[in-house]
């Protein structure tokens, strides 16, 4: 979510200079590559890139390409075959051995349902939402349609000239309830149209109770994420916008009325580390009764089993589903010591769990990176009304 929200700001920034725009997004990848479909890059005028389509490898062929398609004023499906031998000798130097396809689609500012419009719906709402990329890879010189549905929540964003309108809507609304994206091809007599069917997510939104020091290297690796973060604290003092960068809430709250302020979804999670003992027990008893996804804990085993069994003493029990969302002490194993390095460990298990990772060393991971199979085309055969 993080690309998405600086190519919606380089978009804004580029409108103001009357300059045009193109977006490159990765559609499909077959084999291994560095970015995986949903990758995108905002390329302007000016040659100005934000966002990514690989590790650098394809982006100075991707610009020129995107110049075209802004003259043209005309979508094209670039094929990027880095399991060609001659790779090297076209200059490409990727290292990867896979095969990306790369739609670029020039963007009309006075389309009102153009794909930056549509990807800034996306991010004003926080909801999971469902983005719909047409395009043709049999026929790559053709028709290119492009972004060209959104759907969030019982809200369809789509031309009513588009193609294939009532199916997509289908296969879209199926994404969302099995919530992971999807590869399509239909075919018919007349064409064949390949459909990226994209799960997004909002972003991670991080509540760290607490706003001493040790707080402030979390908050900022968690913004360099594009995390939404909010810091609570019951003393002003150390709670204040002042402390704090602005793209963080600061919120002054006693433990008790701290959830009633805050909107929680499947991406909210908690880390608790205010040093204060009352204050945390108290919030971990009220979020291991909540829907929560995570809750972390600083300090301790010692810290965490002392609070549960105050906590039953006081008649309060939690399940053991209750208890696994508990993660004390908060963090991966990586030799953590100091507040910016605690940090790294905190991030890294939030974005493990959310993921549904296991915690495992790559160099150990016999299997590959990215699922082959969740980028697998479905074949669809449609009929066409005589």
């Amino acid at each position: 979510m993080k690309e998405i929200q600086d190519i919606i700001k380089a978009f804004d920034e580029a409108q103001l200079k009357q300059q045009q725009t193109a977006l490159a997004t990765v559609v499909h990848v077959e084999g291994s590559s560095y970015r995986r479909p949903g990758a995108r890059m905002l390329v302007g005028e000016d040659g100005r890139l934000t966002g990514a389509i690989s590790g650098g490898c394809l982006e100075g062929d991707a610009l020129r390409k995107a110049l075209l398609a802004m003259k043209q004023q005309k979508p094209m499906l670039v094929t990027y075959d880095t399991s060609d031998e001659d790779d090297a000798k076209l200059g490409m130097g990727l290292g990867c051995n896979g095969i990306i396809q790369v739609l670029i689609e020039p963007i009309d500012n006075f389309e009102k349902n153009n794909p930056i419009q549509l990807l800034k719906l996306i991010v004003s709402q926080r909801q999971k939402a469902v983005l719909v990329t047409l395009f043709s890879l049999q026929d790559k010189k053709g028709m290119q349609p492009g972004t060209c549905m959104l759907l969030i929540a019982d809200n369809i964003i789509a031309s009513e000239k588009l193609l294939l309108k009532d199916i997509l809507l289908q296969h879209a609304k199926e994404v969302l309830d099995k919530q992971q994206s999807s590869f399509i091809n239909y075919i018919n007599d007349q064409h064949q149209l390949t459909a990226f069917i994209e799960l997004l997510q909002p972003a991670i939104s991080l509540v760290i109770i607490g706003a001493g020091n040790d707080v402030l290297p979390l908050m900022k690796m968690a913004d360099i994420l594009g995390w939404k973060t909010t810091v609570v604290d019951g003393r002003p003092n150390y709670a204040n916008a002042e402390r704090f960068a602005s793209a963080c809430h600061v919120l002054v709250s006693k433990s008790e009325n701290v959830l009633s302020q805050i909107a929680i979804d499947a991406q909210t999670v908690f880390v608790l580390m205010t040093h204060n003992y009352n204050y945390d027990m108290a919030m971990l008893a009220t979020l291991l009764n909540s829907n929560v996804v995570y809750v972390g804990m600083l300090g301790p085993r010692k810290k965490r089993q002392q609070m549960l069994d105050e906590l039953a003493e006081k008649g309060i029990y939690f399940t053991q589903a209750q208890l696994s969302i508990l993660h004390s002490p908060v963090g991966l194993d990586i030799g953590a010591e100091t507040p910016e390095e605690i940090a790294l460990s905190i991030v890294a298990e939030i974005k493990a769990i959310l993921s549904g990772r296991e915690t495992l060393s790559l160099k150990n991971n016999v299997a590959v990176i990215h699922s082959r199979s969740a980028v697998q085309i479905e074949e669809v055969k449609i009929h066409t009304p005589q």
